[in-house]
């Protein structure tokens, strides 16, 4: 791997890739995503992100995980992806735990409906803390269920919709300052709507996926498109890794 931007640097180890993708100092919330495309601008493979990976991507997603506080993520891209089991591996909750955090960040699920399956392996086999957030007119029954098995928060605003900001601030309130998401499409698009997103993380794999595959961001455009600048980017075997932060 060589880091191209901001500055050309050959074989970075760990240390030097956290240190590249850390957040800047401060108390107030990070957000950031990380998706994997084609390079013709395909999210997925098959209904899958998984088969656009490559090692420095699985190299980076590992890093990405151990600085955050917590891994925010759709129920769609749950159902898809899975999510069940480990979500660390070894050399990162080591890591964590000798810089003073929890040993797992906390795994946060966004489903307006809290239309999960409490007896799916999400919550049988997940050895970390499992937190759901859920919309106003999230069913009190399911929110019941679902309760024996994680914590089960339900927004104040009635609707379907589930507000960003009220994310952002129910973790913030926690303590959770680095907010780290994998997805989906239509989360990212609503966080883009929210002008909520500090980092985005995007890999470029030298796949052409052709087909009708989605994008990374779906969803209703906002009002304008939002600007954000090229912080980092690295390459290794013709994958390239960006980072783009907000302005």
């Amino acid at each position: 791997m060589r880091r191209l931007l901001p500055a050309p640097a050959p074989d970075p180890d760990d240390r030097q890739l956290l240190d590249w993708y850390a957040p800047g100092g401060g108390t107030e919330p990070f957000v950031r995503f990380n998706f994997v495309s084609s390079t013709d601008g395909a999210a997925s493979i098959e209904g899958l992100s998984g088969a656009l990976g490559t090692a420095p991507d699985h190299r980076v997603f590992m890093l990405l995980r151990r600085l955050a506080d917590a891994i925010v993520v759709g129920a769609g891209t749950i159902r898809a992806e899975g999510y069940e089991g480990e979500l660390l591996d070894a050399a990162s909750r080591a890591w964590r735990l000798a810089h003073g955090m929890p040993e797992r960040p906390l795994l946060v699920v966004v489903s307006g409906r809290l239309d999960l399956d409490a007896h799916s392996e999400l919550f049988t086999k997940n050895p970390g803390k499992i937190l759901l957030l859920g919309s106003g007119s999230a069913d009190p029954g399911r929110a019941a269920a679902l309760g024996a098995v994680a914590e089960v928060v339900s927004a104040q605003a009635p609707g379907p919709a589930i507000d960003p900001r009220w994310i952002i601030e129910t973790l913030h309130a926690r303590g959770l300052r680095v907010i780290h998401s994998e997805g989906g499409p239509t989360l990212l698009a609503d966080f883009q709507r929210a002008d909520a997103l500090d980092s985005l993380c995007v890999t470029y794999s030298p796949v052409l996926a052709g087909g009708d595959g989605p994008r990374i961001a779906r969803g209703h455009q906002g009002d304008e498109p939002r600007q954000l600048g090229l912080n980092l980017l690295l390459e290794e075997d013709g994958t390239l890794l960006a980072e783009y932060r907000r302005r």
